[in-house]
């Protein structure tokens, strides 16, 4: 019989590449999303015509709709939540306390099964930010680093603790469960309120010798390709080992600077464009590094493509599809 995976979050980036790789692999995929910031596009109605693929249009928040789902899911991979900065800005409240129930509801579902496996739950790499802001904090920065808040004020707070409060439900919610916290992960269709598919479409509309303004430009991140990431998420259900682990999910190098991605960009697209140099964003970390020895070990594999070849790919699916084609692309 073939076993069966729930995805809320179904819809959007991480999800329907994480349902394309499983279905590959042979599982049968139910997929979950209210379109709040996903949408029907060309991608998501081809992997709907696949075999062993299902969905529901359903909203997290109704308990009584989430607990109509079957009761024959082996693994649930809990995605959606209220992400970015423009919404943690406008409705941290609601951020913070939407992002828990619409959790609590999943567990309440886990405990439905009849054979469950796994919880895998999508915490976020903002857990290290209190502890970035107030300690010396060590990089490559291991799962095992204290996690410490950020001021309780400042509405980014409402995100991460958002995801602290879920891995604390995960830890405690007498069920199977995997932690992961994703760092930066990027490709085609990944919405454009990311600063790599933001570069490409500044970089494809300038001519040469134009300038782009580039924020925090001396800020550090480390990129993973959504190829790689799917690939860690599908051997940590896999693996027996990574039950109760809280792992990195991402690329541990290259460590690369904003105002170098930024010229990378333009060099995939084309463009001889000149960087000036802006001030850091409000709240954006200085420096970002997972260790990924841990995730490494557990599930046998780390990030194959690299930053170029993944910027490419990336941008060939957005100039099809975007900036020349008519698609939308996520909220």
């Amino acid at each position: 019989m073939t076993q069966k995976v729930l995805i809320s979050g179904g819809a959007g980036f991480i999800g329907l590449h994480l349902a394309n790789k499983l279905l590959d692999e042979g599982y049968q995929v139910h997929l979950i999303d209210n379109f709040s910031r996903a949408v029907v596009d060309d991608d998501f109605e081809a992997t709907l015509k696949r075999n062993n693929v299902s969905f529901s249009n359903l909203d997290l928040l109704d308990l009584d709709a989430v607990l109509s789902l079957e009761n024959d899911f082996f693994v649930i991979f809990h995605l959606a939540a209220i992400v970015g900065v423009r919404h943690v800005l406008k409705r941290p409240y609601s951020v913070m306390y939407d992002n828990i129930r619409m959790l609590a509801n999943i567990i309440e579902l886990a405990h439905r099964q009849k054979d469950f496996s796994r919880l895998l739950f999508a915490s976020t790499s903002e857990v290290y930010a209190g502890t970035l802001n107030n300690f010396d904090m060590v990089f490559p920065t291991p799962e095992s680093t204290p996690l410490a808040l950020t001021n309780l004020s400042y509405p980014r707070t409402s995100y991460m603790l958002s995801k602290i409060y879920g891995e604390a439900l995960c830890q405690q919610c007498g069920i199977p469960f995997t932690l992961f916290r994703p760092h930066n992960i990027y490709g085609p269709r990944m919405g454009m309120a990311h600063v790599i598919p933001e570069q490409l479409k500044k970089a494809y509309q300038l001519n040469d010798g134009d300038s782009i303004e580039v924020f925090s430009p001396n800020h550090t991140r480390c990129f993973c390709f959504i190829d790689d990431a799917t690939e860690m998420l599908w051997r940590m259900m896999e693996k027996e080992e990574c039950e109760r682990q809280t792992l990195n999910l991402g690329s541990e190098n290259p460590e690369i600077k904003i105002k170098e991605l930024a010229e990378l960009c333009f060099s995939v697209v084309g463009k001889k464009l000149s960087i000036d140099l802006k001030p850091a964003s409000s709240g954006s970390p200085v420096r970002r590094q997972p260790n990924m020895s841990l995730t490494h070990r557990l599930t046998g594999f780390e990030s194959q493509i690299n930053l170029k070849d993944g910027i490419t790919i990336t941008y060939e699916w957005y100039r099809k599809n975007v900036f020349k084609g008519t698609s939308v692309t996520a909220k």
